[in-house]
């Protein structure tokens, strides 16, 4: 007995020094302790993107457990020309996608969802965006994002708050990289504007900060 636990505890320190594409690797041959390292590493960032995405952090905690949950049924599916990130990202913004559009088909009666993008000429009100801090964007994001479909809200989520490049948001998302393009343009641009219409300091502080420049 005691060798075994000698051996089992040298094992899970090996798994700690691997790599995510050797966790993946281990996970394929039904290694569960690959499964416990890869839930310790990705667990605190899958929370945080499903949480953003979805705006709850309890309803992000079920999501995050039924990735690796998927991740574990689907272990011998994992395509190596992907990097571990790309697909354990997929999967857990696919179910979180899924559970967002059951919820709000529940909540349409009470609060449209708004699809279309804005008229011309309305992007031309306030500044960019992108001038605000990153942690600004996000404490505004879950009240102002109401208006995004979900796959613009992915795309801006994975893009500008993960830091994602375009490529790699595509294979996550599933589309062209083109398409990520539209998204995020269409998506920084319902932002801006519920950003003018409701925090208008921010508009002000950008215009002043223009005639500073003049």
């Amino acid at each position: 007995m005691p060798a075994l636990v000698y051996s089992a505890t040298r094992h899970r320190a090996a798994l700690a020094e691997a790599s995510d594409r050797e966790l993946l690797a281990a996970l394929a041959t039904g290694d569960e302790a690959a499964l416990q390292e890869l839930i310790a590493r990705k667990s605190r960032p899958l929370l945080q993107l499903t949480g953003r995405l979805l705006g709850d952090a309890e309803e992000a905690k079920d999501v995050v457990q039924l990735t690796f949950l998927r991740l574990w049924e689907h272990r011998d599916r994992y395509d190596e020309r992907w990097s571990p990130n790309t697909w354990i990202y997929r999967i857990a913004t696919n179910l979180a996608i899924d559970h967002w559009r059951s919820r709000k088909s529940r909540e349409r009666g009470q609060e449209p969802f708004r699809l279309h993008l804005l008229r011309r000429g309305e992007a031309a009100a306030g500044g960019q965006l992108a001038a605000l801090e990153e942690s600004e964007v996000g404490a505004i994001f879950r009240e102002l994002a109401a208006g995004l479909s979900e796959r613009q809200r992915l795309v801006f989520l994975l893009r500008e708050i993960e830091g994602l490049s375009s490529q790699e948001v595509a294979a996550i998302a599933g589309c062209e990289e083109s398409t990520v393009r539209n998204h995020l343009f269409n998506a920084r641009k319902v932002l801006r504007r519920e950003l003018v219409r409701r925090y208008p300091e921010y508009a002000a502080g950008r215009q002043e900060r223009r005639e500073e420049a003049r």
